[in-house]
């Protein structure tokens, strides 16, 4: 579980590197600080899992669902705007899972 928390940690660190508001008053800083963000890690996990869904491989597809678990606890509610990138994410790469193992395609191709 320690090791669990210590990649938390550093998902959390990375998400919040790079001080791109270096030029911006105090009141600006605070200003951006109250508006809710996206979680980049939602964001590249939806994209992903899209991926594992349009070309499903069992190895994408579970190396997508793995990413999308974990890093659902690096979600902050105060700061960011929802968790739907997650839980969308989960489901597409269930569903690439699903029909690589019942050897379906894609719905659109």
């Amino acid at each position: 579980m320690k090791v669990f928390s210590n990649i938390i940690e550093f998902l959390n660190k990375q998400k919040n590197m790079g001080n791109r508001n270096k030029d911006l008053s105090q009141d600006e800083k605070e200003y951006l600080d109250r508006i809710p963000t996206q979680n980049p890690y939602g964001i590249a996990g939806l994209f992903f899992s899209g991926i594992s869904f349009m070309f499903p491989q069992f190895g994408i597809s579970f190396i997508t669902l793995i990413f999308c678990i974990i890093t659902v606890f690096t979600f902050d509610k105060e700061k960011e705007d929802n968790p739907w990138t997650f839980l969308i994410g989960i489901i597409l790469s269930l569903l690439g899972i699903n029909m690589f193992i019942l050897g379906e395609t894609p719905p659109l191709l």
